[in-house]
C-alpha cells in the first residue's frame, strides 16, 4: 500500500510546479520532499522524476498519480470530518491563513479564545494574502482562511469553498497632523486630487481598490510611497511626506503628529471566513467559526467606527 505522506508530497509538487514550493507548503526541506519521491517511485517501480537542466520535472506517470492522490486526499479528509463529527469535540489540528491586519488584529484573540474552550484543538496560523490564501484552502493546504475584498474590488472565490461574513471595515483618510486638510470633519475624493499618495504595493487588493475608487471619481492618484506594512507608511505619514487610506483593522494607535479623517462616501471592505464545503460538518471548523464571530464583536474597531451618515453612497 502507498505511503500517504510520499502521495502528499507528490500532489504539492503537481500542484505547485516543483520541489521547493512544494517544501515551502508542505514545511520540509527540499532534500526531506526529494526523498519522499524517491521513496515512492521504490515502493511503485515508476520513474516520478525527471531531471531537466538544473532542475527536475514530473513524468507522465507522475502527474496520473498525482490526480489520483488529490481524489485520495479527498477521501482522506472525509474520513477524519465524520470521525471528529463523532467525537463531537474540536481536535485535531486546523490550519488558517490571514492576511496581515486580520492577523494582527483580530487572530491573536481568536486563539486565546479557542485555547481557553478547546484545548484538544492545535490550532496554526500563516499570514497570506486573500488570493492566496483562497487557493491554499481549495488545494487542502490551509484548513480555513480569514480573506477580505472591497466593495468595488469583490474577490472570485472557487465553487468548492463555504463562506461566511464577518463584517465591515472602514478606512480612514491619514494625514499628518500639520496637514491643511488633517482638522476637517470629513473630506471627499476631490479634497484629495493633487496629493501624493503612501499606498500598499501594486498587485495588492488594496493598491487596486484605492486606484479604482480615485478613478472613479475622475482623479488619477499620484503614488508616491508603495509600502505593505502599515507601521512603515504610519511612519512616512509621521514625517510629512504623504497622505494613506488605511483600513481601522490592525491599524493600532496613531502618534500625535498623525491625524485620521473620515472619508465621504466611507470606504468599505468585507471580511469573510471560507473553508471546503466537504469539512463544514468538522467540529474544529464550526468552533473556529464561532470564535470569529464572537471576536470581531470584541475588537477595538468594534464601536463608533463611523458615522452612518456617510454611509449612505458607498464606492
Amino acid at each position: 500500500m502507498m505511503d500517504l505522506g510520499r502521495l502528499r508530497a507528490l500532489h504539492a509538487v503537481a500542484t505547485h510546479g516543483s520541489v521547493g514550493a512544494a517544501a515551502s507548503v508542505l514545511g520540509f526541506t527540499p532534500s526531506a520532499v526529494s526523498q519522499q519521491i524517491a521513496k515512492l517511485e521504490r515502493e511503485t517501480r515508476t520513474t516520478l522524476l525527471e531531471r531537466r537542466g538544473r532542475g527536475v520535472v514530473l513524468t507522465d506517470a507522475a502527474y496520473g498519480l498525482a490526480a489520483t492522490a488529490a481524489q485520495v486526499l479527498a477521501l482522506v479528509e472525509e474520513a477524519e470530518v465524520t470521525l471528529e463529527e463523532q467525537r463531537g469535540a474540536a481536535v485535531g489540528t486546523l490550519t488558517i491563513g490571514a492576511f496581515a491586519t486580520a492577523a494582527r488584529g483580530l487572530l491573536p484573540v481568536v486563539l486565546v479564545d479557542l485555547i481557553a474552550h478547546h484545548p484538544a484543538l492545535d490550532v496554526r496560523t500563516v499570514e497570506l494574502d486573500p488570493p492566496v490564501a483562497l487557493e491554499a484552502v481549495a488545494r487542502g493546504e490551509l484548513d480555513m482562511a480569514v480573506t477580505h475584498d472591497w466593495v468595488n474590488t469583490p474577490l472570485a472565490v472557487p465553487e468548492s469553498l463555504s463562506r461566511t461574513t464577518l463584517g465591515q471595515d472602514y478606512a480612514d483618510v491619514l494625514l499628518p497632523a500639520a496637514h491643511p486638510l488633517a482638522d476637517r470633519p470629513f473630506l471627499v475624493p476631490d479634497d484629495l486630487a493633487g496629493q501624493r499618495w503612501i499606498c500598499q504595493p501594486e498587485g495588492t487588493i488594496c493598491h487596486d481598490w484605492l486606484i479604482k475608487t480615485f478613478r472613479g471619481a475622475g482623479i488619477e492618484p499620484d503614488l508616491a510611497h508603495r509600502v505593505g506594512e502599515y507601521e512603515t507608511q504610519i511612519a512616512l505619514l509621521a514625517r510629512g511626506v504623504g497622505v494613506g487610506l488605511l483600513p481601522r483593522l490592525g491599524r493600532g494607535a496613531l502618534p500625535p503628529t498623525v491625524r485620521a479623517v473620515p472619508l465621504h462616501p466611507t470606504p468599505t471592505r468585507r471580511l469573510f471566513a471560507v473553508w471546503r464545503a466537504q469539512a463544514s460538518r468538522r467540529p474544529a471548523i464550526t468552533a473556529t467559526l464561532a470564535s470569529l464571530r464572537g471576536c470581531w464583536d470584541q475588537r477595538s474597531t468594534a464601536l463608533g467606527e463611523v458615522d452612518p451618515g456617510l454611509l449612505d453612497v458607498v464606492p
